[in-house]
């Protein structure tokens, strides 16, 4: 069982709840969401809010507060080979009670199929809303070239 090492990404002005499945071993090394340099998450954000791409983990989190983003991930449990999502079971979900009670989250995103799975399963039926599904931005989807992602991820700033 591995247990979620990052917190999540928040404060009292984030409009926009963004919610993987689970860190990539890179994330977990690293320490900070989307850590794999691969990922493409970064730099979609980057080319939607017409930003420099953040480097550092204190420039990634300046990034998405001034941007009003709140970023974390649907599990904060599970057993899990590698970075495959494919193969994540005995899921403990997080608890979005701390977000959802501190920030004025207008819509919640969830990025790629296997989190939006997973937050229908466990966190739709306690949080009553909705998420909105973007297509991963992880480089497992290489159905999706980078300027498809920004295109459809522009939604976040609508």
């Amino acid at each position: 069982m591995i247990v979620h090492p990052i917190q999540p990404v928040y404060n009292k002005y984030s409009r926009i709840l963004i919610l993987g499945s689970f860190p990539s071993v890179k994330s977990r090394e690293e320490g900070f969401f989307y850590g794999h340099p691969q990922n493409r998450f970064w730099r979609v954000l980057a080319a939607v809010f017409q930003e420099q791409v953040p480097r550092t983990i204190e420039e990634k989190r300046a990034f998405l507060l001034q941007n009003r983003i709140a970023v974390w991930d649907v599990i904060a449990s599970c057993d899990i080979e590698g970075s495959s999502d494919s193969s994540i079971k005995n899921v403990v979900p997080n608890d979005l009670e701390q977000i959802l009670h501190t920030a004025p989250i207008e819509t919640v995103y969830v990025n790629g199929k296997k989190a939006q799975q997973l937050y229908i399963r466990y966190l739709e039926p306690e949080t009553g809303r909705k998420a909105v599904c973007l297509p991963s931005t992880s480089p497992a989807n290489a159905a999706w070239s980078l300027d498809r992602l920004i295109e459809v991820w522009k939604e976040i700033r609508a």
